[in-house]
């Protein structure tokens, strides 16, 4: 486990299906669980230090383990509502954009690759900077922010890239936020909305 800033957790684990390692964080403040897998050593450090009270889901190809958090802690799963027919039936909490999925922690949209793709913003507070965690739509590879392999970005993967750059160039221009949380890549603690500013712009020019 990895305190980016004070309340703000990342954990990777290796993802089988897709076979990479993948990350999920942790918003203690509020108790908000995303997009989370279950560490190697089980959910025992959340029972130790901070229980999560929900879970929010930035698409529905990230469900990953909330199931187990949910069943542990009896905690709602939370998923955008345009991708609840890829999810189960049952126990699922719809939100749509612009809701407020935990106290100071908004769902914003980015869309473009799936209907359902979901920027969350959790405000700055106490003195601590904001935070955005993204789901897809950006990539880190090493050190640099990019976009998934053109193969999954359907039949027009460069308009694509455009569209995404445009939604995120709005979020960079609209919320407040220093800290940067990837599903796929290391997060950044400090300048994580110039760093996605700049790449955002340069994806929106096409």
């Amino acid at each position: 486990m990895e305190e980016v800033i004070d309340g703000v957790w990342d954990w990777t684990t290796f993802h089988e299906g897709i076979g990479v390692t993948v990350h999920s964080h942790h918003l203690a403040l509020p108790g908000l669980l995303i997009d989370p897998r279950v560490p190697t050593d089980g959910t025992g450090w959340f029972a130790r230090h901070c229980p999560p009270t929900r879970i929010a889901l930035t698409n529905r190809h990230h469900l990953r383990h909330a199931a187990v958090f949910a069943e542990r802690f009896g905690c709602p799963i939370l998923a955008h509502e345009a991708g609840l027919h890829d999810l189960p039936d049952h126990g699922i909490t719809p939100f749509a954009f612009g809701d407020e999925l935990a106290p100071g922690v908004v769902a914003h949209e980015v869309g473009v690759l799936c209907p359902e793709e979901t920027a969350i913003h959790m405000a700055p507070r106490d003195g601590r900077p904001g935070v955005l965690a993204l789901a897809d739509a950006v990539i880190r590879i090493e050190c640099a922010l990019t976009f998934v392999p053109d193969f999954l970005l359907g039949d027009e993967p460069e308009a694509i890239k455009q569209g995404i750059g445009q939604r995120l160039l709005g979020l960079c221009d609209t919320l407040d936020f220093d800290v940067l949380l990837l599903a796929h890549g290391a997060p950044k603690a400090e300048g994580g909305r110039a760093e996605l500013r700049a790449f955002a712009a340069d994806a929106a020019q096409g």
